[in-house]
Parts: C-alpha cells; structure tokens; sequence
C-alpha cells in the first residue's frame, strides 16, 4: 500500500510540474514579440497624430520611435525613415498611414524592419504611383489645393468632412490649422522594388475614407496578402480616431514576426 500511494503522489507531482512547465512555455510564447516600433506620418500631418497608439504601446513595454519626415520629396521622406530605422536596435515593425504607406513601401527595405503595418495607405507595385493609382480608383474629397510653389495642402474649411469625419471637430479644425505642406512631386514618384513583395504585411482599411478610395486600399491589401480589418465608420484619420484597433494590429504584427528572428 505504502508503495502504491508514494507511486500516486509521484504521479500527481510530475502532472503539476507538467502543467506548470507548459503554462510558463506558453506564457513564454505569448510574450515574444518584436518591441520595436516605428512609426511613419503621411501628407499634411505631422508625427503627432500618432501619440494615441504610441501611448498604448509604450505601456506594454514597446519601444517606439516616430519619424518626422519632412515632405519635401520623396527622395528625403524615405531617407529620413531610413535615418531612423538605423537606430533601431533589433528588429522592427514599420508602420505607415496614408501617403506614408508609398513611403514605407521603399524604406521597408532596410534590413532592420521585420513587418510592414499599413494604415489607410498607399501601397504601390513596381513602376506604379500613388497618384496615378488614385486616378484608378478616384477618392471622394474635392478639397486639395495646389500652391504656386509646388507644395499641396487640403482645404481647411473642407478639412473636417475629407480628412477626420469621426473625431471632432475641434481637433479637426486644430488638425487643418497645423498641416504640413507636402511637395506635388512626392505623390507622382514611381515605386521600385517594393518591400511588400518580400516582407509581412497587414493593413487597415478605413471604409469611410474620403482621401483614399477604400476600393483601393483592399486592392493593395489584397495585392500584398496583407492580413487584414476594416473599420467600420473609420474616416481617413483613423490612426487617431481608432487608435486601439492600429495598436492592436501591431502587437498582431509584432508577435507573428517574432517567431521569424528569436
């Protein structure tokens, strides 16, 4: 009898050391992930549109940087993306919202970046443009203006109803008062080697997108086998008004990636 029951509490023992072994391996699991994040504006805004997600992703421990590219042309757009992505310790996550996306698509060559994240973006092919692709499938806003020295801005009086439909109109108007002029030519560049091609992607479709034609953000989604969601009621400026959902498909991102570098 002795030998039976020492024989049961050894059996009891291994099984609890068994389970706990497999919770840590799976927690272990749960927890890898890439932490660095960086994160790429796109035409009339600024960095600062991001600082919702930022905040999400810094609290669970991400180290994020964001670019402040300077919209001058593309050629410097993707070389400030590239400056940053040079600092980057490890592996990581590119993310980019709007003409940002055409951005990405180039400087998500650098060895560095793990993961491609579009958010209401462009995403051109070989020899294509974001302009000429917009052509193909035409945006609904009417309010881009063309100034006399070659940099474009929207409408402030249209800013709200084409740019930023769900948030408020307060921080709209503030949003349409605070644009960065953003260089034609940057929006006519024609895309070589695109990185979609050979590295992971996902992608956010804004279906209420006024400045993209969300028809063409599926096509590039489609295109680049982009794992993606689409947001309901979502304006154009949805890095900001869904800012759980952008931080959410990033850990996605973070933590499928991961498997591929630790």
């Amino acid at each position: 009898m002795k030998s039976i029951v020492n024989t049961g509490a050894g059996f009891l023992v291994a099984m609890i050391l068994s389970f706990v072994l497999c919770d840590f391996d799976a927690y272990a699991q749960e927890e890898k992930k890439i932490i660095n994040v960086v994160f790429v504006h796109g035409a009339f805004t600024d960095g600062s549109g991001w600082e919702p997600v930022y905040r999400i992703l810094a609290k669970k421990g991400y180290h994020v940087t964001i670019t402040q590219q300077p919209l001058t042309s593309f050629e410097d757009d993707v070389a400030a993306i590239n400056r940053v992505l040079e600092q980057q310790a490890g592996p990581c996550i590119l993310v980019g919202h709007s003409y940002g996306g055409a951005v990405i698509t180039i400087a998500g060559n650098n060895a560095n970046v793990a993961g491609l994240v579009y958010i209401a973006a462009h995403a051109p092919d070989e020899g294509e443009s974001e302009s000429a692709n917009g052509k193909l499938y035409p945006p609904a806003y009417k309010s881009l203006q063309k100034g006399s020295d070659g940099f474009d801005f929207i409408d402030p009086k249209e800013f709200f109803a084409d740019f930023a439909a769900d948030l408020s109109e307060d921080k709209a108007e503030f949003m349409a008062h605070a644009q960065m002029p953003t260089a034609d030519s940057a929006f006519h560049a024609i895309i070589r080697n695109p990185a979609w091609k050979n590295k992971p992607s996902w992608y956010m479709v804004a279906k209420a997108d006024r400045i993209i034609n969300p028809g063409l953000e599926r096509m590039y989604a489609r295109r680049a086998n982009s794992k993606t969601v689409e947001i309901e009621g979502g304006s154009h400026s949805i890095f900001i008004s869904h800012a759980k959902e952008v931080a959410e498909l990033i850990i996605a991102a973070s933590k499928s990636t991961a498997a591929r570098h630790y």
